[in-house]
């Protein structure tokens, strides 16, 4: 009934964008960009260069509803390929804080917001040549690397042992809340996506260990490589250095 291009203003975005889940981050972008178009919750595509490329940068919000309705307007304004930066808690000890990079190959769908977009399914995964554009960026910076499952989940408070327990049994390496239902809006509008995680918190021993993972200084890090991503992924050509 109703599209996201019909309740915005046009706008010719950058056709590549970076969704990046840490507000500092973007806030700090901000100061040297336009912005190009309003979102929901007083939020902003943002406009900026990047090695000499434009790109659209925005903070997606945090849980599948919020972060989809935001990637729709951001989609709808022309950006064809998305690459998210974020935190994800820890489901394996070596997983240690902030220190390698990780590739989202799939996500389990243990949130609500995916469902409207595809069918019905365990999991869903990121296309393999995104996979492989992510991974080539960060092994040619010679970055500790992993590439793997991620588990998405709309209740925090949730994540009981016995959870976790079973989402490790199952391969995944790291819990958040966006994944899934940013991979589904991206396949259903047929849009190329991809996502970097680093391990904050950590979820693997008797007790939750929060790790001050909102202090590593691995975010500003993690959005250059998904901004390097994001122009790959529309063939920009990016250097390693």
């Amino acid at each position: 009934m109703v599209e996201p291009a019909d309740t915005q203003k046009l706008v010719e975005a950058p056709a590549a964008a970076v969704a990046c889940l840490f507000p500092e981050v973007v806030a700090t972008l901000a100061e040297r960009g336009a912005a190009i178009l309003d979102l929901p919750g007083h939020e902003r595509l943002w406009e900026i260069q990047h090695r000499g490329h434009r790109l659209a940068v925005f903070y997606p919000g945090m849980g599948a509803p919020l972060a989809a309705c935001r990637l729709e307007r951001v989609i709808a304004a022309g950006c064809v390929a998305v690459v998210a930066c974020g935190v994800g808690g820890a489901l394996r000890p070596d997983l240690h804080m902030g220190h390698h990079v990780i590739t989202v190959t799939s996500a389990i769908r243990d949130e609500g917001t995916s469902y409207h977009y595809i069918p019905p399914s365990r999991e869903v995964a990121v296309d393999p040549d995104v996979v492989q554009a992510l991974s080539a960026i960060v092994t040619s910076r010679e970055e500790q690397h992993i590439a793997g499952r991620t588990w998405t989940t709309d209740a925090y408070f949730r994540e009981t042992s016995l959870r976790v327990a079973t989402r490790r049994q199952e391969g995944c390496l790291t819990v958040e809340m966006e994944a899934s239902a940013l991979i589904a809006v991206s396949r259903f509008r047929g849009v190329r996506f991809g996502q970097y995680l680093y391990a904050g918190d950590d979820l693997t021993g008797e007790v939750w260990n929060d790790r001050n993972w909102w202090e590593s200084p691995r975010r500003t890090h993690l959005f250059e490589l998904a901004a390097d991503a994001a122009l790959t992924l529309i063939g920009e050509p990016i250097s390693a250095a």
